[in-house]
């Protein structure tokens, strides 16, 4: 089978190394596109798998980071402004997840169900890492475990889309 992406990896390929996972690691803090994506598509245009795999997750978890620490931080600021008393502490997690869209309810029953482990690995179903993770930090679980379990999930997800994408392009002979 011809491959359709000869020209545009002969491109790539002419780009100094450095430069290449660099590209990979900023389309891997896209939301929506991820890691997942970031891997894929640099696996596609013919970079490292290994290298692609790494730059995909770093990227990934950066973006990630930095959402959780600003959802984080705004918490702890509203929080603070309220008198250290949290509004959301006792709510019940049904009437308010009536009002939030439809991938932070499977998110927050998720959560509920599996725990923040569990959630974390099943939440890529549902919306980015990047979003997940401020949403599970918003919700008060704690930054470090929220960071901790988030990182294992972009580890699963990324590691696994690369080694499939590795396959099928060895496969298809591109």
């Amino acid at each position: 089978m011809d491959n359709p992406y000869e020209g545009i990896q002969e491109w790539v390929q002419q780009l100094p190394e450095i430069v290449q996972p660099l590209g990979v690691a900023v389309a891997g803090t896209v939301p929506y596109f991820e890691g997942e994506g970031a891997v894929a598509m640099g696996i596609l245009l013919g970079i490292n798998p290994i290298v692609a795999a790494i730059a995909a997750m770093v990227g990934n978890f950066l973006s990630m980071l930095a959402a959780v620490l600003i959802s984080s931080r705004v918490r702890e600021k509203v929080v603070a402004s309220r008198g250290g008393k949290d509004q959301f502490a006792d709510a019940d997690p049904v009437a308010t997840s009536s009002r939030r869209a439809k991938g932070q309810r499977r998110l927050q029953g998720w959560l509920s169900r599996f725990g923040l482990p569990g959630a974390s690995i099943l939440a890529p179903l549902a919306l980015p890492t990047q979003l997940t993770g401020a949403f599970f930090a918003a919700s008060g679980v704690k930054k470090e475990r929220v960071v901790f379990w988030q990182a294992i999930a972009i580890l699963l997800w990324t590691g696994g889309v690369a080694v499939l994408s590795t396959g099928l392009v060895g496969l298809l002979g591109w």
